[in-house]
């Protein structure tokens, strides 16, 4: 069975992206980025080539990113074949976005959990 092995990230609105990510580089010491986040590097064996990343931002408070309504934040779960856990989960009855996203880093595509909040799988490259 396919499965989720690890969080890739966490995904917040922010009604000022840049003076939030500010905020939390001031009093939390997050080294954020020129793009706005954070790439918090990490080498437990959970991965299976040993080593992964998982990623904070910001998203504008108007993002459509994670979806419908008022979700104020997404979840980003890294996992090891995309395509068979998605066709496992809508086999379940889980609402299974049709879109995927192909990119340098990996493959997307998106659920809605028994809450109706809009998740993010991530198979990366």
């Amino acid at each position: 069975m396919a499965k989720a092995t690890g969080l890739g990230g966490v995904f917040l609105r922010a009604r000022d992206p840049k003076g939030l990510a500010a905020w939390y580089a001031e009093h939390l010491g997050l080294p954020v980025k020129d793009w706005g986040g954070v790439v918090f590097v990490w080498d437990e064996c959970a991965a299976p080539e040993g080593h992964g990343v998982t990623v904070w931002s910001l998203f504008p408070a108007d993002t459509e990113y994670f979806g419908e309504g008022e979700q104020e934040a997404m979840l980003n779960f890294r996992v090891d074949d995309l395509d068979v856990l998605l066709e496992e989960l809508a086999a379940k009855g889980v609402w299974v976005d049709p879109k995927r996203q192909d990119e340098a880093n990996g493959r997307f595509g998106w659920i809605r959990d028994g809450e109706g909040n809009r998740v993010e799988l991530w198979e990366p490259r």
